[in-house]
């Protein structure tokens, strides 16, 4: 489909625009494949030390290799990357905040069989999260070429409105193939799974995904990344990965204090959850709130 594919340059409202149509969308080359070599040497080490997956869910040709965080400063830009967090704060504009849910290699060894396409946000608990509500907005970097041959991730456009009983077979969907440095863009309600890997090749993609500030992150980021490297890393990103108050009352520390105080980033007693349950409230309750009324 054409009409899924855009330039580098393309403008965030427009991918936003086509996720809520087709529920995905693909950014050509938006990074130079070089930025993916670097992310390579560095996960190196790591990439060899991880199992393979023991189930057809995880795939037993599969490897997924997380805490990318913490490993990798390549991934560190990859996470942070302007075009994509346009995208997912216009895609996810109606929660209060958004914030990292995931960071993952997929890489699927050659032999490895096409995976059950699925819906993204089965992860919380199989919660029946309602139609016109979006929780997820999702990416799949190409760190290598992405080919159907290769395995190229299956997506089935348009399935986000399908509802979480509709069963699709591989024939429904269409590969996403992308050059390296490319990026797969979907929606957590689309059905997509990983194809078939009849190369001699390793598929790799790098999935960072993206979640409402007010749900549990499928990734712990806070154990994931430890306090001391998290205390070196830069505020906008400690604040993509969890340190910031979700909604008014999710996520502060001590007594309602901003969450980078434990990393010793912001002064004791600075209390950004008012702030976010100004905002988030009901314009009838933020005028009381504003007038000093008791919640």
């Amino acid at each position: 489909m054409r009409e899924i594919r855009f330039p580098a340059g393309a403008d965030p409202d427009d991918l936003a625009a086509c996720l809520r149509k087709h529920g995905c969308a693909i950014v050509e080359r938006l990074v130079p494949s070089c930025l993916m070599d670097r992310l390579d040497a560095e996960l190196r080490p790591y990439l060899d030390a991880t199992p393979f997956g023991t189930d057809s869910i995880l795939g037993k040709h599969t490897k997924r290799t997380g805490g990318l965080i913490a490993r990798s400063s390549a991934a560190r830009e990859l996470v942070m990357n302007s075009t994509v967090l346009g995208v997912v704060g216009r895609f996810l504009s109606h929660a209060t905040t958004y914030r990292l849910h995931c960071t993952q290699i997929v890489a699927l060894h050659p032999g490895g069989g096409a995976q059950r396409l699925h819906q993204d946000e089965v992860a919380w608990d199989m919660y029946p999260f309602p139609d016109d509500y979006h929780v997820q907005c999702n990416t799949l970097w190409a760190m290598t070429d992405y080919t159907e041959e290769m395995g190229a991730t299956r997506i089935v456009p348009g399935s986000q409105h399908s509802g979480r009983q509709a069963e699709f077979a591989i024939e429904d969907s269409i590969a996403a193939t992308m050059e390296k440095g490319s990026v797969l863009l979907y929606d957590g309600k689309v059905y997509h799974g990983s194809g078939q890997n009849q190369s001699d090749r390793v598929r790799r993609a790098v999935n960072i995904t993206y979640a409402v500030g007010w749900v549990r992150q499928e990734e712990n980021q806070y154990l994931s990344c430890p306090p001391d490297i998290a205390a070196t890393l830069p505020e906008d990103l400690l604040r993509v990965m969890g340190y910031q108050c979700g909604a008014f009352a999710l996520g502060y520390v001590n007594g309602f204090e901003d969450p980078l105080t434990v990393l010793g980033r912001a002064p004791p007693g600075r209390l950004m959850g008012a702030t976010l349950m100004r905002d988030a409230l009901p314009n009838a309750d933020r005028a009381a709130f504003l007038a000093g009324a008791e919640f």
